[in-house]
């Protein structure tokens, strides 16, 4: 790449810290949940960076943002982007990065006074996360035609609150049609979220695809009783119900493999008393797999185990399953070019799959797709001590704007 056009590091930085100051948290994490007053004064400004950075921008009736710097010619454009929701006890990069980064690059290519042949679109979707409201990536699955605007609108949050209602009151249910936009690829810069960049010392993944996710919510009834007088053999306990599936999980995965993975994610209980047998629970599982035959496979062993014992306590049990996506292969020739680019920079890189989800599994439906991952220290991330060093972030950031010149050219 000419050393001329390199990101201005310092400026992805300040960037970065400017939004986490939206919704700060202690010890330096962010709170910016899907439509809340947090995540619309990010929006804000992003919005207002995008117009400083002379972008169009576009929002859609789920509120996806879409800033496009246009090109010679009035082609389709390649589009780069991410997410600015956060979980409630988020980090600094998770999402942020892949939407500042493009941001910086348009403000680099503006500098150069480059216009490129193909228009750039930088792209911040709605609700990625699915911590307020389920399913996670919803706004671009809706972008991609996957789920309904009508169901999404009226998909209700964690708070008894409904997504179309939020647009609203945020100002952020926009006029132009969901997907209106049609990208001639896609690519999408992110941290890695997980340990194997940073333990095998590599500097960039090359993504190849991304895990399909099953997530399952499960009410068991039974009956409260004195925890004292009650023989072992006369409970209905939904509690155990529930402690028994968290223990399955766990053989679950050693006899599947490695590949599996498997979590008992969320729990309640009640009445929730030291002394008083579990009437209710109500747990979520997790399932994850790279292969969708063993992923079904799992599925129907959890769904099994739990209706069996269920019938063998005398407890009910209610299904219900939040969200559901297969595993999504990117665009071959497109990871190809993400490797060879970084190799071309100088920087080690690694082909591997993405274990979390993303708004380019989504957007794979649409364009050639692709990400690009940078070492998360520690593995961490969803977590306040989410970190990724500047010198990464901004090697990302470089093979980043390489890639959409190419692209765009």
């Amino acid at each position: 790449m000419n050393a001329e056009l390199q990101i201005n590091r310092g400026r992805l930085l300040d960037r970065l810290d400017r939004l986490a100051e939206i919704g700060a948290i202690e010890d330096g994490g962010c709170c910016r949940l899907a439509l809340s007053d947090e995540d619309r004064a990010g929006r804000d400004l992003l919005v207002s960076w995008m117009r400083e950075l002379g972008m169009v921008v576009r929002i859609d009736a789920i509120g996806n943002v879409v800033g496009i710097r246009a090109g010679l010619e009035n082609v389709m454009p390649v589009m780069t982007g991410s997410h600015i929701d956060t979980v409630r006890t988020g980090g600094r990069y998770d999402g942020n990065l892949g939407v500042l980064a493009g941001l910086e690059i348009v403000a680099v290519l503006n500098e150069a006074g480059l216009v490129t042949r193909r228009p750039l679109a930088v792209a911040f979707f709605s609700n990625e996360e699915g911590a307020r409201f389920a399913p996670d990536m919803m706004g671009s699955l809706v972008y991609a035609g996957g789920l309904a605007l009508e169901d999404a609108l009226a998909t209700v949050g964690i708070d008894g609150s409904s997504v179309g209602d939020n647009l609203q009151r945020i100002g952020y249910a926009g006029d132009a049609p969901c997907g209106w936009l049609r990208p001639h690829a896609f690519l999408e810069l992110h941290v890695e979220q997980g340990p194997v960049l940073e333990r095998e010392g590599f500097d960039i993944g090359a993504v190849e695809g991304v895990q399909g996710i099953s997530w399952s919510e499960f009410t068991i009834t039974g009956m409260s009783n004195h925890a004292g007088t009650t023989p072992m053999s006369m409970r209905h306990d939904a509690g155990y119900v529930a402690a028994a599936t968290g223990t399955f999980l766990r053989e679950l995965v050693k006899e599947t493999g490695p590949s599996q993975l498997a979590t008992l994610g969320h729990l309640q209980l009640a009445p929730n008393l030291v002394n008083v047998i579990p009437n209710r629970a109500l747990f979520t599982v997790d399932l994850r797999n790279i292969d969708e035959a063993a992923l079904q496979q799992a599925e129907q062993r959890l769904f099994a185990f739990v209706e069996t014992l269920a019938a063998v306590e005398g407890v009910t049990v209610n299904h219900r399953l939040l969200a559901r996506f297969e595993p999504v292969a990117f665009d071959r020739e497109l990871v190809g070019r993400v490797e060879a680019a970084a190799r071309a920079q100088g920087y080690r890189v690694r082909r591997l799959p993405s274990g979390a989800g993303h708004d380019a599994q989504m957007m794979a439906r649409l364009a050639p797709t692709a990400m690009i991952f940078v070492p998360s220290v520690g593995g961490i991330s969803h977590n306040v001590r989410e970190y990724t060093a500047p010198e990464h972030l901004e090697a990302g950031a470089n093979l980043l704007l390489n890639l959409l010149l190419e692209l765009a050219a």
